[in-house]
């Protein structure tokens, strides 16, 4: 990493300036009941900053592929910031993503706030066009400072919701939906939550945006809006993760990925003030659903990043195997199969997605909306199928292992050394630190980002299945079946 560079207010490029750029913010996050005087320091939270700051790594190393030129500042920026100018810019996301979950092993992050880059860009547009509104060049200018900059930024769409038979202007508590609880000449008031909220506490901006279709009634609830991490009135619930408390323990055996996790928290937005400036949707209600569907299109596919994590996990099932001298054992080499097949899979849709992209009327470029949906769906299942056979390699001890306690005592360490052996000139600690990995990817903490997230983020499977309905066309393929069958019914 390169000599830390940054001061408050400098730009961030390196990883030594983003770690640097979180310290000393104040921020009121909690976690086990108690305050967190600094979340950097915490070793709990430590592995999910290391995570991004892996970004900035890859950045310095790889500028070919995790930075791009921005033709708003002219100068190549990071690409989680970057406005897709073409089909390639969009491509190049998803072989960035897949690189970093193969490096980290686990959810970097900062997908939710590239993905809301871009269909922030192309919605406010359109929202100027149908209203005369000036939200574009507000967050043109938002953007070009971010960029500038460097900042991290986050995205915050999911709401806590309450009732979900009803709407958010129909719930008995009208704050379990963010809101705008005031207008001043100066700038709007905000309540509400965000629930499961990706490295927020690592962001250094908050994208704050509507979660559903909205009516009328709800207008007080369509609100686009940009907030610093650090603005008045937040405040950070922590997430519980499988087995997290496993980082504050002395060594690196049992943690599995000792160096990075993901982050998910609960953020509590009481009457936080933004200024006019930072406010890019305010009451445009009929905007909410073009603006989620226009997300959830880039989201859904960015989920190629489970390919990268599914390298890394097949690799720990093909190297538990070759440890336990099965390699060539033909029903061992057909589930490494079937496990790269689906891989493969997930990373072909997204990449296909990707590749099918369209320019937005604002000059920005989106991916295809159905096959992203349909790669979406597939992480819904395929990883747990990956994680399933990883487990069926790894044999029972992936959950019955003695702890690191043990495997260093004077006693009992020689003893779990010569009857936790493998085969010939594998060391017993090697076995034991893969199948701890497979532990930490399929039942612990990075469970969280390979399994559940992969379930929920950006939409449970219901919500494919219902864009690849609305998408399906299914008018057009029943006139194809009828003009190779010779049917006339009078319809065409």
């Amino acid at each position: 990493m390169a000599e830390p560079g940054w001061a408050k207010g400098d730009p961030i490029r390196t990883s030594d300036d983003y770690l640097e750029s979180l310290r000393g913010r104040d921020l009121d996050v909690w976690l086990f009941g108690e305050r967190v005087d600094e979340p950097l320091d915490h070793p709990i939270i430590r592995p999910s900053i290391n995570a991004i700051a892996e970004t900035f790594d890859l950045a310095e190393r790889r500028p070919d592929l995790a930075t791009a030129k921005s033709a708003i500042t002219g100068e190549r920026v990071n690409r989680f910031l970057h406005v897709t100018e073409s089909v390639d810019d969009v491509v190049a996301q998803n072989r960035m993503q897949r690189e970093l979950g193969r490096l980290t092993g686990t959810c970097f992050q900062r997908c939710v706030g590239m993905d809301a880059v871009n269909s922030l860009y192309s919605v406010t547009f359109d929202v100027d066009e149908a209203h005369g509104t000036q939200y574009h060049a507000r967050f043109r200018n938002f953007l070009e400072m971010a960029q500038r900059q460097g900042y991290v930024l986050g995205g915050a769409m999911t709401d806590v919701k309450g009732d979900r038979s009803k709407g958010p202007s129909e719930q008995s508590d009208p704050d379990l939906f963010v809101r705008i609880v005031e207008r001043r000449d100066d700038g709007v008031v905000i309540r509400g939550a965000k629930a499961h909220q990706t490295g927020c506490i690592n962001s250094h901006w908050i994208l704050v945006m509507p979660t559903m279709r909205l009516t009328a009634s709800d207008r007080d609830y369509a609100v686009v809006c940009a907030i610093p991490v650090e603005a008045s009135g937040l405040t950070y619930i922590y997430g519980r993760q499988a087995c997290d408390t496993r980082a504050m323990e002395p060594g690196s055996i049992d943690v599995g990925n000792a160096q990075y996790s993901g982050q998910e928290a609960m953020i509590i937005i009481d009457d936080v003030f933004v200024p006019w400036d930072k406010v890019f949707l305010d009451g445009e209600h009929e905007f909410a659903a073009p603006l989620v569907e226009r997300f959830t299109a880039y989201h859904r596919r960015s989920y190629v990043c489970k390919s990268g994590v599914g390298d890394v996990l097949i690799g720990a099932a093909a190297l538990v195997a070759d440890y336990n001298g099965v390699e060539r054992a033909s029903h061992v080499r057909d589930k490494l199969v079937e496990m790269n097949h689906l891989n493969e899979t997930i990373y072909g849709t997204g990449m296909a997605a990707s590749h099918e992209s369209f320019r937005t009327a604002a000059g920005n470029y989106e991916n295809d909306g159905m096959l992203a949906n349909v790669c979406k769906h597939h992480v819904t299942r395929f990883p747990f199928e990956i994680g399933r056979l990883a487990q069926d390699l790894a044999g029972g001890f992936v959950s019955t292992l003695p702890s690191e306690a043990e495997l260093t005592h004077e006693r009992l360490g020689p003893l779990l050394d010569k009857y936790l052996a493998a085969k010939d000139g594998v060391p017993t600690e090697h076995r034991v630190r893969v199948l701890r990995l497979i532990e930490n990817m399929t039942m612990g903490r990075n469970a969280v980002g390979y399994l559940t997230e992969s379930m929920h983020g950006a939409g449970s499977p219901q919500a494919q299945r219902i864009q690849i309905a609305r998408l399906a066309d299914m008018e057009g393929k029943k006139e194809a079946a009828k003009r190779l069958a010779g049917i006339d019914d009078g319809t065409r």
